[in-house]
C-alpha cells in the first residue's frame, strides 16, 4: 500500500510539472500535499526525496521542497547530452528498421499532429517528448528509454522555463521528416535531421525570459 501510494505521488507531481501545470521555483508543502492525496507526511516525504533523486525538485535543508529551476548552464548541458545519445540512437534505429516500427512512430506523430492542431498543450509536450522515448522502446532498448525519459522530464522543466512560443508545430514537423529518413533507410539524413531538430529546439529557448508561479492545489487538481 506505501509503495503504490508513494508511486502516485511521484508520478501526479512529475504529470503536474512536465505538463506545466506547477512551475519551477513552486514550494511543495508536505502537509498541503499529505491533505491532497489523503496519506501521511512519511509517504510524502519518501515521494518527494524520489522526485529529487530524478532531478524534478530540489530538497532544502530548513526550507522544505521545491520544483527545481534548471541553471541556463544545466539547461545547456542536457541538451548537449541528448544530442550525444540521440544521434547515435538514430543511427541505430536505421540498422533495424522495420515496416511495423515505421508504422508506430507514423501513429505516434499523427497524434502529435493533432495535439499541436488542437492546443491541447499538456498533450503535445507530452507526445513530443515521448517521440524520442519511443524510438528507445522500439529498438528494445529500456535502458535507453529510462535514460531518455529522464532526460525529457529535466527538458520539460527547461522548456516550460525558457521555450518561447511556436516551437511545438515545428517540432512535429522535424519529427516527421525524422520518420521519413528513417523509413528510407537514410542514415546520414536521419542523424543529421534529428541533430538540427534538438539544436533547433534548444535554439527556440529564450534564456531571459521571466519565471512563472503557479498554486499548487490548483495544478494538481487540473
Amino acid at each position: 500500500m506505501e509503495t503504490s501510494s508513494t508511486r502516485q505521488i511521484v508520478e501526479s507531481l512529475t504529470k503536474a510539472i512536465v505538463e506545466h501545470r506547477l512551475h519551477p521555483g513552486t514550494k511543495l508543502a508536505e502537509q498541503k500535499l499529505a491533505d491532497h492525496f489523503g496519506v501521511s507526511r512519511t509517504l510524502v516525504r519518501q515521494a518527494l526525496f524520489q522526485l529529487s533523486q530524478n532531478r524534478l525538485i530540489r530538497l532544502e535543508p530548513a526550507r522544505g521542497a521545491f520544483v527545481a529551476a534548471p541553471s541556463v548552464e544545466e539547461a545547456k548541458q542536457v541538451f548537449a547530452v541528448r544530442r550525444m545519445l540521440e544521434t547515435e540512437m538514430t543511427r541505430a534505429f536505421v540498422r533495424q528498421v522495420t515496416p511495423s516500427k515505421i508504422k508506430a512512430l507514423r501513429e505516434h506523430v499523427a497524434q502529435e499532429k493533432r495535439a499541436v492542431d488542437n492546443q491541447d498543450v499538456p498533450g503535445r509536450t507530452e507526445l513530443l517528448g515521448d517521440f524520442h522515448v519511443r524510438l528507445a522502446e522500439l529498438m528494445g532498448n529500456q535502458v535507453l528509454a529510462e535514460l531518455l525519459r529522464e532526460l525529457i522530464s529535466r527538458c520539460a522543466l527547461i522548456t516550460l522555463m525558457y521555450q518561447s512560443t511556436n516551437a511545438a508545430e515545428h517540432s512535429n514537423e522535424e519529427h516527421v521528416a525524422i520518420v521519413k529518413a528513417l523509413a528510407a533507410k537514410d542514415e546520414e539524413t536521419a542523424v543529421r535531421l534529428m541533430n538540427e531538430h534538438l539544436m533547433h529546439v534548444e535554439e527556440n529557448l529564450t534564456f531571459d525570459r521571466k519565471v512563472p508561479s503557479n498554486d499548487i492545489s490548483l495544478a494538481l487538481s487540473s
